[in-house]
C-alpha cells in the first residue's frame, strides 16, 4: 500500500510538473496543492507548526516548499545527517529528507549512521548523492548563508572600469545599427526577427533567495548586440531597465527555464502586484515572440574562426603599401586577426585587420597577380607553421579585362589610405592581373612609387571623376609634390574639364566602376564600433555620421571630424554595439571619457605617414603608445 501511495502521489506531482509550462514557481500564485506525506517508519505524531503568513511559497519539482526565516525554517535528517529546509524533509514530523531514509532508519545500519553523524564523521554514501541535488544543496546551505549574513559584512567587488554603452545610448532617441548590418560578425547573417518586443529569459537580480532565480523579460530597445530589458510586469515603469548582450550565455529564450527545471521567480518589487503569476505569464506571452530555440548554439558556432595560430599569410607591408610581406598570424579574436611579419625577432613588428580585409591574402597571392613582394630572409620555419588555405580569403569579383579596361595614366578619385579623411584624385599606375589596379594619389607620390596601393576594380574605395562633386563631398585636389620634376596641380578652385586638359589625360570610363549599392541598413547618427584605420589595432566607440550610396562617414566620438573616415557600408572594420564585449576585444571609449588626460607634449598629428598606421590621434589617453615608423 505504501508503495502503491508513494508511486500515485509520484505520477501526480509529475503531472503537475509537466502542467507548467513555464518552469515556474508555483507558490507565488497558489499554494493549495500539499506535497506532505506520511511513512509507515515513523510513529511519532508530532505536528508541524503553522507556517508565518509572510514566508514565500515556492515549487519545483513538483513539491510546494517555502524559504526558512532563520533556524526555525531548517531540520537534520536524522539518518544521514544532511541539513535542509524543513518543509521540504519527508513525512509531517520532518526527521528524514527523504523516504529511503525514513525506510533505512530502522535497518542494520542505523546505529551505525547515527553514531557516524554524532562522532562528526562524513554522511554516508547515500547522503552524498542526496546532496548533489541542486536545489536540495542550494537550500542546505541556506542557514550558513543566514548566519554569516549576521555575523559578517560581505566584502563587495571592486568594479571593473570600462565603457557602458547602456549609458551611454540610454533610453532617448540614440540608436545602434544592428547586427544584420555587419554580415561578418557573429550572428550577422543569423540575428532574423529579434526585435523590440521579443521576450527572453534572462536573470532576476531583484530576488533575496539563495540560488540563482529566472524572469521573462521583454526587449525595449536593440542597439547592435544589445538590448534594453524590462521585466514583466513592470509595465510602464523604466525605473528597473537594464541593459545586457543578447549573446552572452545567460540570456535564453522563453521555455528554458521549463526545459533546464530552472526556477522563475517574479522581482520582489511587484510580487504583490499579482496574485496568479502562471495566469499572468499565460497571457503576456501567447502569441509573443522569443529568441530561436537554438540561439545560443548559433551564437557558439558563428565565434568559431577558421584562421589559427602560426598560420602564414600574406599581407601589406605598412612601411611600404606597394608591396606585401609574409606574416604569421599571431592571434585571433572575434574574427580580428594579430599578424606579425615573418621577420620580426621580437614579434613587436605586427599588423592588425580582419580575416576578411582586402589586405591580406594567401601564400603566392603577389606572384600570380604581378604585385611587388619583399621576400622574407627567414629561412627556418617555426615547427606548425602552415600556409593558410586559400580557401580561407575573401573572394573578389570575376572581372573581364580583355575589353575596354583600365589603362595606365588613367584618372579617378580613390579614398587615400593614409588619410582615410579624403578623397583625392588619383591615377591608374599599373594594371595588373584578376583586376587589380596599383594607385597613386596626385600631387604626393614618391618618385620610386613605394606609396602606391592596390586596389581591386570593384572596390568600393575608387570612383569615377565627378563622384565627389555630384555627391557633395570635399575632393582633395593634386598636392605639392616631392618631385622636382612634378611640381604639382596649384590651380584652385579644382575642375577636372581643365585638370585633364592640362595633364594631356583622360578619366577612366564610367561603367568600370562598382555601382552596387545594397540595401546595408545604417543610417546617419547610428553608434557602433569601428577599427581606427590609422591605428588598426584599436576599435573605438563611433558614429555614422554621413551616408552616400554605399559610402559611410565614420566618426570616432569625442575626436575631431578631421579623424573622420570614409568607409564602405560592407567594410570588415566595422562591428556592432557590443563586438567588443562578446568577443573580449578592448573598446577604446570616446576621447573625452578616456582615463588618463594627453600628455601636454604630445599632439595629434596631421601629416600623413608613409606606414598604414599612421599616429593619427595621440592614444596615450587610451594607455597606449604610438608605434614608431
Amino acid at each position: 500500500m505504501e508503495n502503491a501511495r508513494d508511486l500515485a502521489e509520484h505520477g501526480a506531482r509529475s503531472e503537475r510538473k509537466r502542467r507548467d509550462s513555464f518552469g515556474m514557481f508555483d507558490g507565488y500564485d497558489s499554494c493549495s496543492e500539499d506535497s506532505s506525506s506520511s511513512s509507515s517508519s515513523e510513529e511519532s505524531d508530532e505536528e508541524v507548526p503553522a507556517l508565518p503568513a509572510n514566508l514565500p511559497i515556492i515549487k519545483t519539482n513538483g513539491q510546494v516548499y517555502t524559504y526558512p526565516d532563520g533556524k526555525a525554517g531548517m531540520a537534520t535528517c536524522e539518518m544521514c545527517g544532511m541539513v535542509g529546509v524543513r518543509d521540504a524533509f519527508y513525512s509531517k514530523t520532518k526527521r528524514f529528507c527523504s523516504v529511503s531514509c525514513s525506510r533505512s532508519y530502522s535497518s542494520n545500519s542505523k546505529k551505525a549512521s547515527i553514531l557516524a553523524r554524532l562522532q562528526g564523521k562524513p554522511p554516508t554514501k547515500k547522503a552524498k548523492v542526496l546532496q548533489k541535488q541542486p536545489l536540495m544543496a542550494k537550500l542546505a546551505a541556506y542557514a550558513q548563508y543566514q548566519a554569516n549574513q549576521q555575523s559578517q559584512v560581505k566584502k563587495a567587488d571592486v568594479p571593473v572600469e570600462g565603457f557602458d554603452w547602456g549609458r551611454y545610448i540610454g533610453s532617448g532617441e540614440m540608436s545602434g545599427a544592428p547586427v544584420s548590418c555587419f554580415k561578418h560578425v557573429p550572428m550577422g547573417t543569423s540575428w532574423g526577427d529579434i526585435t523590440e518586443g521579443v521576450r527572453v529569459e534572462v536573470a532576476n537580480t531583484d530576488s533575496s533567495l539563495p540560488m540563482k532565480v529566472y524572469w521573462i523579460a521583454s526587449i525595449i530597445k536593440l542597439a547592435g548586440f544589445k538590448a534594453l530589458l524590462r521585466y514583466e510586469g513592470f509595465d510602464g515603469d523604466t525605473a528597473h531597465d537594464f541593459w545586457r548582450n543578447l549573446c552572452v550565455p545567460d540570456i535564453h529564450p522563453v521555455g528554458w527555464c521549463a526545459s533546464m527545471s530552472k526556477p522563475l521567480v517574479p522581482p520582489e518589487a511587484i510580487q504583490h502586484k499579482v496574485t496568479n503569476w502562471k495566469a499572468f505569464l499565460v497571457k503576456r506571452l501567447t502569441g509573443a515572440k522569443t529568441l530561436p530555440p537554438d540561439f545560443t548554439s548559433k551564437v557558439q558556432e558563428s565565434m568559431q574562426f577558421p584562421f589559427k595560430k602560426l598560420m602564414r599569410v600574406e599581407v601589406v607591408d605598412k612601411t611600404h603599401l606597394c608591396r606585401t610581406r609574409v606574416a604569421l598570424v599571431e592571434q585571433v579574436i572575434g574574427g580580428r586577426l594579430r599578424l606579425v611579419y615573418e621577420e620580426s625577432e621580437d614579434g613587436s613588428d605586427d599588423f592588425w585587420c580582419h580575416m576578411f580585409s582586402p589586405l591580406i591574402h594567401f601564400i603566392g597571392w603577389s606572384r600570380s597577380i604581378g604585385h611587388r613582394f619583399k621576400r622574407s630572409d627567414v629561412s627556418k620555419r617555426l615547427e606548425g607553421q602552415t600556409d593558410a588555405p586559400g580557401q580561407l580569403f575573401v573572394k573578389v569579383k570575376d572581372v573581364d579585362q580583355s575589353g575596354e579596361w583600365f589603362k595606365e595614366g588613367m584618372k579617378l578619385e580613390a579614398i587615400d589610405p593614409l588619410n582615410l579623411s579624403a578623397i583625392c584624385v588619383a591615377t591608374v599606375r599599373k594594371v595588373l592581373a584578376d583586376g587589380y589596379l596599383m594607385i597613386g594619389i596626385d600631387g604626393s607620390e614618391a618618385a620610386d612609387g613605394s606609396d602606391w596601393f592596390c586596389y581591386h576594380s570593384t572596390s568600393p574605395s575608387i570612383f569615377p571623376a565627378g563622384f565627389c562633386e555630384i555627391n557633395s563631398i570635399e575632393l582633395t585636389p593634386p598636392r605639392v609634390s616631392r618631385s622636382p620634376s612634378a611640381p604639382g596641380y596649384t590651380k584652385l578652385p579644382f575642375k577636372w574639364f581643365d585638370y585633364l586638359r592640362e595633364t594631356g589625360s583622360v578619366a577612366a570610363p564610367v561603367k568600370l566602376f562598382n555601382k552596387e549599392v545594397p540595401n546595408h541598413g545604417f543610417r546617419i547618427g547610428m553608434k557602433l564600433e569601428a577599427v581606427d584605420l590609422m591605428e588598426p589595432r584599436l576599435v573605438c566607440v563611433a558614429t555614422v555620421t554621413r551616408i552616400v550610396h554605399r559610402l559611410l562617414r565614420i566618426h570616432f566620438d569625442g575626436w575631431e571630424d578631421e579623424y573622420d573616415q570614409w568607409v564602405d557600408c560592407e567594410s570588415p572594420d566595422l562591428y556592432p554595439v557590443g563586438w567588443c564585449q562578446l568577443t573580449g576585444y578592448q573598446l577604446q571609449p570616446p576621447a573625452a571619457q578616456a582615463s588618463r588626460e594627453r600628455p601636454p607634449s604630445v599632439t595629434k598629428q596631421k601629416k600623413k605617414s608613409q606606414q598604414y598606421k599612421g599616429q593619427k590621434k595621440s592614444k596615450a589617453c587610451y594607455g597606449h603608445t604610438p608605434d614608431g615608423e
